[in-house]
């Protein structure tokens, strides 16, 4: 049986990383690694060029537009790399008959629900963040027969910067810290998000949108009380804070609790709770 080639894009992020991390594990599988220097997806020539040169059977789409308040003001930058991109990758590999991966996100939707969000429930994004990942969504299910797309939540890693590494440093340079109690979520340890998606491309793609996180719930106040006893932080004190007290460009889903169940059944992929894999990731951080 030939090897797989697989085209990761974004691949020096943090999800890009971990599935890095990952690979050798798997030798059935060929990685083109790519970030921006290597190719440039918002450029449909290269796109279809470098798919075509490299025969790549699937493509794992970890590259986006992430500044979320930034997004405000660069809606053009935000819609060129999480919406037309995407849709020239699906395309590219549409044409091989392979497969795409899209990774998109809980900002679809505008956290108004009190019960975890579905795959069919209806988006209404709130901000040029969601909105440009929602349209990259529909881009991807339009052009790529084969696709699986994975919205997430409050993705943190050992890799890049992120909000874990972020109430570590301040913990420590700090004695008092101002954390957002209001809204609520689940954390997403990157290293459990692409081992999901190197299960599914094992198993087989299933095409359709599917919602992965760990499990729990949590705020980001008490994501931080947890950040701070496992790093063994206790000069700091953590207050709640009203997200009208600390107010932002982009507006956040008060609520972003995502439905994991499809994923589970489909795939059957068991997912940790976020404190373990919380652990997991300082201690990872800590070596």
């Amino acid at each position: 049986m030939s090897k797989q080639n697989i085209l990761l894009t974004g691949c020096n992020g943090q999800l890009g990383s971990e599935i890095r991390a990952l690979e050798s594990q798997y030798e059935e599988y060929c990685f083109f690694n790519t970030d921006v220097d290597e190719l440039d997806i918002t450029n449909q020539l290269a796109v279809e060029d470098f798919v075509a040169r490299h025969e790549i059977n699937g493509i794992v789409n970890c590259a986006a537009y992430t500044a979320v308040d930034k997004a405000e003001t660069a809606k053009e930058q935000c819609t060129t790399l999480n919406t037309v991109a995407p849709a020239y990758l699906a395309a590219a590999v549409e044409k091989r008959g392979g497969w795409m991966i899209h990774i998109s996100t809980d900002y679809v939707f505008n956290g108004t629900k009190h019960t975890p969000y579905l795959e069919d429930d209806t988006p209404s994004p709130d901000s040029v963040y969601g909105s440009t990942k929602l349209a990259g969504e529909l881009g991807v299910s339009k052009f790529c027969s084969r696709s699986v797309i994975i919205r997430t939540a409050w993705l943190y890693s050992s890799y890049g910067n992120n909000f874990v590494k972020t109430m570590i440093r301040l913990g420590r340079e700090r004695n008092e810290l101002g954390v957002i109690f209001d809204q609520i979520g689940t954390p997403t340890y990157a290293q459990d998000l692409a081992q999901a998606i190197l299960t599914i491309i094992g198993k087989g793609i299933q095409p359709g949108v599917y919602h992965f996180t760990n499990e729990g719930v949590t705020s980001w106040y008490d994501f931080t009380k947890a950040i701070h006893r496992i790093s063994g932080i206790t000069t700091c004190h953590v207050r709640p804070l009203h997200t009208s007290e600390y107010p932002t460009a982009a507006h956040r889903p008060h609520y972003s609790v995502l439905d994991k169940s499809k994923i589970k059944a489909t795939y059957g992929i068991e997912i940790p709770h976020w404190e373990e894999s919380l652990e997991k990731c300082i201690q990872a951080l800590e070596k």
